[in-house]
């Protein structure tokens, strides 16, 4: 996340937060596609697929570079790592926080998708 991390809970409950921060996001970013695909004749697919690919990106970057860095990053010394550890929020929970943000993504787009959609009515 691009913003201030310092109100979050720890643990499960900052997870929670991020993931509903992120199926708002995901949730909004279908509306706007919808409207787009509607414009120029795209599918389902393309729709969904933009949303929730933006939605992650946006809401859920940093804790993913934050996942890749400290697994792949040569981190030759304990001063580095508290450093780096230090700029963190919850360093323990960004796994959590990187799951639910995946999850929150996908569940509102789900959600818009279903409110939107001429699929499952009959024409």
């Amino acid at each position: 996340m691009n913003y201030d991390q310092s109100w979050m809970g720890y643990g499960w409950t900052g997870g929670m937060e991020a993931g509903a921060i992120s199926l708002v996001v995901g949730l909004v970013l279908y509306l706007v596609f919808h409207r787009i695909g509607r414009r120029n004749d795209w599918s389902d697919a393309r729709q969904i697929g933009w949303s929730y690919f933006l939605a992650v990106v946006l809401t859920g970057r940093v804790d993913f570079w934050n996942l890749f860095y400290f697994n792949y990053a040569r981190l030759d010394s304990l001063q580095v790592l508290q450093a780096k550890l230090a700029d963190v929020h919850d360093p323990d929970g960004i796994g959590t926080r990187a799951l639910c943000e995946l999850l929150g993504a996908a569940l509102g787009v789900l959600i818009a998708w279903v409110l939107c959609g001429r699929h499952w009515r009959q024409e």
